[in-house]
């Protein structure tokens, strides 16, 4: 018997994916994954899967021909997400602007692109992982130290290194870790941005119509106890002053504008710096990872993640308006500061009243890795507070209610 629903083709079946596949299925749609990866969760609750690569875009084409699928999501992949903007223009479905898409994936494109348009942006330099470290030491050198080395088509903070002083050494270790996850081979130097917030400010935002309606800033979190580049957590409401949020908010608005984007969940980074002004680090054409859309769901009641699916068939529902200080909540990343072997987790009595929801991605028994990059999470809590003096004081403490049981791995 044939299938009469309408058809989405979803780019990627990873944990954090797995959420979109199951809102079409939820809203009624016919299922179509494509991910490569043999292991993927995605594969099991599809309806139609197909083991090829999301990056292939004549392979996307071919594929969203064959199943007459009305839209394409990309949901929470950087590496996808020009796939689908390319076979959307191709074959006539909804889609924001191939090229605008492409400048947000790539940031040896976004960096010039926010500098010719009038956006502040640190100091940067792009060089190829196969140039000449001297070569590389002499681009750098007009770089203040330290400064970030990183691929440009990368997330999750994989491959980021902190060069501190400039030498060879320094610099072909910073490139030997990088280059696993870069795809175009093309690495990314760039200064800091001094702070005058104490967080990074991220999130996501959700544009309809051009306009961001959806506005889910949030606070980054970091471990100074581990190497401080990974995010471990958000938390929200901001603790932004009403003048910094309104700055932060009109900045985001005209890049978003610039680009014309139209619709869609959109990840976002802003640095705030001592003079008040917003640096957007990364602007990503997709949702964010460790399940933002979700916590976004859980704190306004609005379906984001059918969203992302429904506005991609060139629906506008449901309406995406969000714009409020409450309810008080946070996702924060369990994660180990050494290797090892798991054996468990316990939480305080104190945690647990405002633990929500909680995911554990390991079982006892299975190797776990020190937290480098957002690959080696173990787990996700979502919490819930009554106030912000209750959230951030719970957070800024975590290390004394969540305690990770392992034992070092033996030696092979």
């Amino acid at each position: 018997m044939s299938d009469s629903r309408e058809s989405v083709l979803l780019l990627g079946g990873s944990r954090h994916q797995v959420p979109a596949i199951e809102a079409a299925k939820r809203l009624g749609y016919r299922t179509v994954l494509i991910d490569y990866l043999p292991d993927n969760p995605g594969q099991h609750v599809a309806d139609v899967y197909y083991p090829d690569s999301t990056t292939d875009r004549e392979g996307v084409i071919r594929i969203a021909r064959e199943e007459g699928v009305s839209g394409i999501v990309s949901f929470g992949s950087d590496a996808a997400a020009p796939s689908a903007a390319y076979a959307c223009e191709q074959l006539g479905l909804p889609t924001n602007p191939l090229e605008s898409v492409e400048i947000l994936s790539e940031k040896q494109l976004f960096r010039p692109y926010l500098l010719s348009h009038g956006f502040p942006s640190p100091q940067a330099t792009m060089f190829k992982v196969d140039d000449p470290i001297y070569q590389i030491v002499q681009q750098t050198s007009t770089l203040s130290l330290p400064f970030v080395v990183k691929p440009t088509d990368s997330s999750g903070s994989k491959g980021v290194n902190v060069v501190t002083e400039l030498t060879p050494s320094a610099i072909a270790h910073a490139v030997e870790q990088a280059q696993p996850f870069s795809r175009n081979k093309i690495l990314i130097a760039e200064e800091y941005v001094e702070k005058g917030y104490p967080h990074l400010i991220g999130g996501d935002v959700f544009v309809a119509n051009g306009r961001v309606c959806f506005w889910g800033l949030m606070d980054c979190l970091r471990d100074s106890s581990g190497n401080g580049l990974v995010p471990v957590g958000k938390s929200f409401p901001t603790a932004l002053t009403p003048s910094e949020e309104a700055t932060v908010k009109e900045a985001v608005q005209d890049l978003v504008s610039s680009l014309h984007i139209s619709f869609g969940e959109m990840n976002v980074e802003v640095m705030l710096d001592p003079h008040g002004v917003p640096h957007i680090m990364e602007l990503g054409a997709r949702a964010g990872g460790n399940m933002i859309p979700v916590l976004m769901a859980d704190m306004s009641g609005i379906d984001v993640v059918g969203a992302n699916v429904t506005y991609a068939l060139g629906r506008t529902d449901p309406v995406m308006d969000f714009d409020q200080h409450e309810p008080y909540c946070a996702i924060s990343v369990l994660h180990c500061l050494h290797d090892g072997i798991y054996r468990g987790i316990h939480f305080s009595k104190e945690l647990e009243r405002h633990a929500y929801r909680k995911l554990v991605y390991v079982s006892p028994g299975q190797r776990v890795s020190r937290f480098t990059d957002g690959s080696k999470a173990i787990g996700l809590l979502f919490l819930r507070f009554d106030d912000a003096q209750q959230m951030h004081h719970m957070l800024s403490n975590m290390g004394k209610h969540v305690y990770i049981d392992r034992v070092p791995a033996p030696e092979n």
